[in-house]
């Protein structure tokens, strides 16, 4: 036991290292290329004053990690939360560099955080806070340069505030300096719906490698958020059968397919969804993920497939919504197994997509209607997974492996292009 916990608290940007070695091992890369992408090209920390509702003054340290810009300005999330440190910010940089290279968009990877707890303070509070952290980061973000969004315990509305604390600093409009805007302020059509969207299409693509038609086949959703519910939503549209869906409180399984139009319609009403109306029994999260269904779509917290119960796991293929929701010790086991992972930097990768959509349209001024928007993420994510798979078959690897390599090799190129080494 100590020694599978030891592993999983390795410090996440060792993690993410050793990630990016492993992928520059297998491609054979000149070691400059490991020993550029090995930290990120800037990071800013900095401390700023904000005044409280009760008059009271308080400094919050906030983060900005820069990788890596060799095929585009930096772009990812910023998040606030209790938790965040510069370790955990440089190494979800590295990370975005990989997933932007994975979806074979113009962009490199970037990250940044406050560290707090949300809850804590109200909302005229976190209006100041968001505000300031923009103005603090202000000299290393821009349009051309680095493109923050929202992440954990941000959204459209934090961004609205930082995009107009910024263009204050500017005195230009700049709408495209912070992605994953309010549509009413800048934002694009499908933005909300991306990330399901994409997770359920990589699903219908991996079945299809295998042979199965997505009308029928049978899914099993852990986590009910929105990537869970527009997963379901679309997986539902192409006539798959969601036998179970799961929150934080409830699992419901039904053999015969869940009602998900019911299923829907409650998660629009309130935001969340049980099993008042009875849609099937209860289960246990052990229990949903160990179902034997075609499709199992881990769509709630990091580390939910681990050494303990990856054996137990009877789905076909295992399309990871969340972020890192399999331990590398699960990864091995499902992959002796036979059961086939999308990994989540392929996966989950619909989000920042759109955001680069959302981007371009900002910078050109014009705006796309929803269906463009969808086809066009089809088109991208239908081309980086053909990619990734191709790669996969030639050096038989895993599909992880093979989407940090193909990453590498995209970021590898525009770096020997522009003469780093």
């Amino acid at each position: 036991m100590s020694q599978s916990t030891a592993k999983e608290t390795l410090n996440p940007f060792e993690i993410a290292r050793k990630q990016v070695k492993t992928a520059c091992d297998r491609l054979n890369a000149d070691p400059a290329v490991y020993e550029i992408l090995k930290n990120p090209q800037r990071a800013l920390e900095v401390s700023f004053p904000v005044k409280l509702d009760n008059g009271t003054v308080k400094t919050f340290t906030g983060y900005r990690s820069q990788h890596n810009n060799a095929v585009g300005p930096y772009k990812g999330g910023v998040r606030f939360h209790p938790n965040v440190n510069f370790d955990e910010v440089k190494a979800l940089s590295i990370w975005m560099t990989i997933k932007c290279c994975v979806a074979g968009i113009p962009y490199g990877g970037g990250k940044g955080g406050v560290t707090l707890d949300p809850r804590d303070y109200s909302e005229a509070e976190l209006e100041r806070i968001s505000r300031a952290y923009s103005e603090a980061i202000s000299p290393l973000i821009g349009e051309k340069i680095d493109i923050p969004a929202p992440d954990v315990n941000t959204n459209g509305k934090i961004m609205s505030w930082m995009v107009d604390a910024y263009e204050n600093i500017v005195k230009k409009s700049a709408p495209g300096v912070f992605t994953g805007k309010p549509v009413e302020f800048g934002g694009s059509l499908a933005r909300t719906e991306a990330t399901g969207y994409g997770v359920n299409f990589a699903a219908v693509q991996a079945l299809e490698k295998l042979g199965k038609d997505v009308k029928g086949a049978t899914y099993a959703i852990q986590g009910f958020g929105n990537v869970g519910y527009h997963t379901g939503y679309y997986a539902h549209k192409a006539g798959a059968k969601v036998v179970a869906v799961s929150t934080v409180d409830v699992a419901i399984y039904n053999e015969n397919g869940l009602d998900m139009e019911a299923l829907f319609k409650e998660y629009q009403t309130n935001g969340f969804i049980t099993n008042k109306a009875g849609y099937g029994k209860e289960i246990s999260n052990a229990e949903l993920l160990a179902l034997d269904v075609d499709v199992l779509a881990p769509c709630a917290l990091e580390n939910q497939l681990t050494s303990e119960n990856a054996g137990k796991v009877r789905a076909k293929i295992v399309v990871e919504g969340a972020n890192g929701p399999t331990t590398p010790e699960a990864d091995a086991i499902l992959r002796q197994n036979g059961v086939l992972v999308v990994p989540d930097i392929l996966a989950n990768c619909g989000g920042v997509v759109v955001s680069y959509f959302e981007w371009v349209q900002n910078l050109q001024g014009y705006y796309w209607e929803f269906d463009e928007v969808q086809e066009k993420e089809t088109v991208v994510l239908r081309r980086a997974f053909r990619d990734i798979w191709n790669l996969a078959q030639e050096y038989d690897v895993d599909l992880r492996t093979a989407s940090y390599m193909m990453s590498i090799r995209r970021v590898e190129k525009a770096m020997k292009l522009r003469g780093w080494y």
